[in-house]
C-alpha cells in the first residue's frame, strides 16, 4: 500500500442485465423488468449506497449487436433500451448524491437539443448531471435519419487511409459538438433570472447571449432556452480506445473512460490524452482518465471464474470485451485497481458482468476493501458531480460581456463629423 494513499474515483456502467450476454438468464436477473423505472432505480440506489461517484447509462441509435459496425440477427441476447437521458431524469429525484451520466450519440443529433436536455437533468438532479458523448460509425444508424450516408467501417481496417479520414471527421465533429454544448450552457449568465414580481421583470435580457457559433458542421445562434445549469457546465465524458477518441478526450472532455490491457498500456493511453490536452491549451484543466474493467466478483476463491465459465457455456462462446475482463475476489480486484492506479489513472469505471449480483459485490465487498486501504471515501463530501470529481465550477464565458460592451461604447471617443 502507498505511504499516503490517494483516494480513487469509482463509477459503474449500467447496461441491460449486465455486460455478459447471458446475464439475463441468471437466477438473480430481472429480465421482465428491464424496461421499468423501478429496475433502474434499484440499481442506482445500490450504487449510491456504495458511495460511488457516478453511474453511466448505455444508449445507441440501433439495436445492440455482437458486431461493432453492423446489426446482427441474434434473439438470445438482450435487445432494446430505454432512452438514457430520459431514464436518468426519471431516476434523479429518487437519489441524492450520485452522479448520473447518460450516453448520447452526437453523430446524428443536434447539440441544441442535447444541451437543454442535459441542462434539465442537471436541474432535476440538483447538479449531478453529466453526459457521455458517443460517435456513431454505423450504416444502419445513418439510415434512421436519412440526412447523410455513413461509409461502411470494419474493425480490422480502421487504420486504412479511408477509414482514418472518416474517423478524423467524425471525432472532429464530436469535438465541435461539445464546444457548442458548452457555449449553450454558458449562454445564460448565472444571475440572468431576476424574478421580480414588483417590477414585472423575470429575466435580464442583457444576460442572455447569442453564441453565434459557426464551425465545419454546426451553425448555432443561441441562446439556449434553458437557464444555466446548476453546475455551470455538467461534466462531459467520452469512451476512448484509440488515437482519434484519445484526442477528443484530451481536447474537449472532463472525463475519459479508457480500456487499457495492463499498466504499460495505461501509461501509453495517458500519455496520448495528456498530449492532446496540452496541445489544446488545457494543460491546467483537470481531465480525469478512468480505466474500464468488466468485473465478475465472488468472495470464494475460484467462484467468479466458475460463474463466468457457466455464463460462457450458456452464451455458447467465451466472453470477449473491449475492456479487460476480471474474475476473482474483491481483494484481488482491489489489488488490480491499486496496481493500475500507479500509472496515474484517477479512477475506474466498473462494468458489472451480471446485474444485480456483481453490482452488489462492488458496493458491499469491493468498496469496504478499498476503504480499509484508504483508497475510497467513507461518505459523500460534495453535493454536485463536479464537486465529487474535484472539478471547479466554471464561470460563464459570456459573463459581463454586455456591461463591458456598454462601458466600451460609453468611453469611446466621438467620431468627428465631416466638414461641410
Amino acid at each position: 500500500m502507498p505511504e499516503n494513499p490517494v483516494p480513487l474515483h469509482l463509477a459503474v456502467a449500467l447496461d441491460g442485465a449486465g455486460w455478459h450476454p447471458a446475464a439475463w438468464r441468471e437466477p438473480e436477473a430481472r429480465p421482465g423488468e428491464l424496461f421499468t423505472a423501478g429496475y433502474w432505480a434499484d440499481l442506482v440506489a445500490e450504487a449510491e449506497r456504495g458511495l460511488l461517484d457516478l453511474v453511466t447509462f448505455e444508449d445507441g441509435l440501433s439495436l445492440q449487436s455482437e458486431h461493432p459496425f453492423e446489426p446482427d440477427a441474434r434473439t438470445d441476447r438482450v435487445r432494446g433500451r430505454l432512452d438514457s437521458v430520459l431514464l436518468a431524469a426519471r431516476i434523479a429525484p429518487l437519489t441524492r448524491h450520485i452522479g448520473l451520466v447518460p450516453t448520447a450519440v452526437v453523430t446524428h443529433t443536434e447539440p441544441f437539443h442535447l444541451s437543454k436536455a442535459v441542462a434539465t437533468l442537471d436541474f432535476v438532479s440538483s447538479g449531478r448531471a453529466g453526459v457521455r458523448v458517443k460517435v456513431s460509425g454505423r450504416v444502419d444508424e445513418a439510415a434512421h435519419f436519412g440526412r447523410r450516408t455513413a461509409p461502411a467501417l470494419r474493425l480490422d481496417a480502421l487504420d486504412d487511409p479511408a477509414a482514418l479520414a472518416v474517423l478524423a471527421a467524425e471525432f472532429g465533429e464530436a469535438e465541435e459538438y461539445v464546444e457548442v454544448l458548452r457555449r449553450l450552457w454558458d449562454s445564460w449568465e448565472d444571475d440572468a433570472e431576476i424574478r421580480d414580481a414588483a417590477t414585472g421583470r423575470f429575466v435580464d435580457r442583457d444576460k442572455l447571449h447569442y453564441i453565434d457559433f459557426t464551425g465545419s458542421r454546426f451553425s448555432v445562434r443561441g441562446p439556449s432556452i434553458t437557464p444555466r445549469p446548476p453546475q455551470g457546465q455538467p461534466p462531459v465524458a467520452a469512451l476512448a480506445h484509440r488515437g482519434e477518441p484519445f484526442r477528443l478526450a484530451g481536447r474537449a472532455t472532463d472525463l475519459a473512460f479508457t480500456t487499457p490491457a495492463d499498466a504499460a498500456d495505461a501509461r501509453a493511453v495517458l500519455a496520448e490524452i495528456r498530449a492532446a490536452q496540452d496541445g489544446a491549451g488545457r494543460a491546467d484543466d483537470t481531465v480525469h482518465v478512468f480505466a474500464d474493467l468488466v468485473v465478475f466478483v465472488d468472495e470464494r476463491p475460484g467462484a467468479a471464474a466458475e460463474r463466468l465459465a457457466r455464463l460462457d457455456a450458456a452464451a455458447g462462446a467465451p466472453y470477449a470485451s473491449d475492456a479487460r475482463v476480471f474474475a476473482g475476489t474483491s481483494a484481488e480486484l482491489a489489488d488490480l485497481i491499486e496496481e493500475l492506479a500507479t500509472t496515474g489513472l484517477t479512477g475506474f469505471r466498473l462494468r458489472p458482468g451480471a446485474l444485480p449480483y456483481d453490482l452488489e459485490r462492488i458496493t458491499r465487498d469491493l468498496v469496504p476493501e478499498l476503504q480499509r486501504r484508504g483508497r475510497f471515501r467513507t461518505a459523500y463530501e460534495a453535493a454536485t458531480l463536479r464537486g465529487l470529481l474535484g472539478l471547479p465550477r466554471p464561470d460563464s464565458r459570456y459573463a459581463g460581456a454586455a456591461s463591458a460592451t456598454a462601458t466600451a461604447t460609453a468611453t469611446a471617443p466621438a467620431t468627428a463629423s465631416a466638414s461641410a
